[in-house]
């Protein structure tokens, strides 16, 4: 058995099926892990879906900014765009997203050592904290409330984690912390509005995971979402978001080998980042 954890898709369907055909993949035998994104800017979200969703318990994949971003554009919160008008009247679309609202925010697997997010963790949170919290919003996600949530999702506020959260306030924190955190101040406020690359970033925020005394130091965090942070790796962080839709490459790293093994797919591409971070 091999587990292979792989960055954002966001519908870049036939570099995936390119990078699969790479890793030798039977799903018979083998696992793979998404970092989130499956879905948007790339021009196969549909395919993709689908895919993934028919590898059943041989893919585990968890919800990141781009996918939740589909389900508020289903509930009617978010403006339609083209690269998604092909799920949204595809005749298995309510199978789809109905499946895809029920995925994790974060996956983690004891015995392997690692743990798989989008973009991140609080640096307050703990393993314990942080499946605790997960399990809050999944459960929201997964039921009836969805749509009321996906209603006051967007939002860069609150920025400092504190137990004593509240209703929509502590769900939009935890949001934020699982599918957009890049950077905090040293004392791990979320600063979401600083998206580029570390030597981009104004003096007086790090990124998460290099804010002092974290508490999941511990943890060997898998994670996408920040391309212009690319493949990334410092003990115990692992980023794989290598901007295949913006004509990087898509990136897998096989989980248990150590130095990490990385795969990578080149994606051609014109679209540059930096006009939408």
């Amino acid at each position: 058995m091999t587990v292979y954890a792989i960055g954002d898709v966001q519908g870049c369907f036939g570099e995936l099926q390119s990078l699969i055909e790479k890793l030798d993949f039977n799903d018979s035998r083998d696992y793979l892990w998404f970092a989130g994104d499956l879905v948007n800017r790339g021009k196969q979200s549909l395919e993709t879906l689908r895919f993934v969703r028919s590898l059943g318990d041989r893919a585990i994949t968890v919800l990141g900014n781009h996918d939740l971003h589909l389900l508020a554009v289903d509930a009617g919160f978010k403006k339609q765009t083209d690269d998604l008008a092909p799920i949204l009247s595809a005749p298995d679309c309510r199978e789809l997203l109905d499946w895809l609202r029920k995925q994790p925010l974060m996956h983690h697997d004891a015995q392997l050592g690692y743990t798989l997010v989008h973009a991140g963790l609080s640096p307050h949170w703990d393993l314990v904290t942080a499946q605790q919290c997960a399990t809050e919003l999944q459960d929201v996600l997964a039921g009836d409330q969805y749509r009321e949530f996906l209603a006051v999702m967007y939002g860069d506020e609150p920025t400092h984690w504190s137990e004593s959260l509240a209703g929509w306030d502590r769900l939009r924190y935890i949001c934020n912390c699982f599918t957009r955190i890049r950077y905090c101040d040293r004392q791990g406020a979320l600063a979401l509005h600083h998206k580029g690359s570390p030597d981009m970033t104004e003096d007086g925020f790090v990124p998460w995971f290099d804010v002092p005394e974290r508490k999941n130091r511990d943890l060997n965090l898998v994670f996408g979402h920040w391309s212009t942070l690319g493949n990334h790796h410092q003990q115990g962080v692992y980023a794989l978001d290598t901007g295949c839709v913006w004509g990087g490459a898509l990136t897998a790293m096989q989980l248990g080998t150590q130095p990490p093994r990385y795969i990578q797919h080149d994606c051609p591409g014109a679209q540059n980042p930096y006009d939408f971070i």
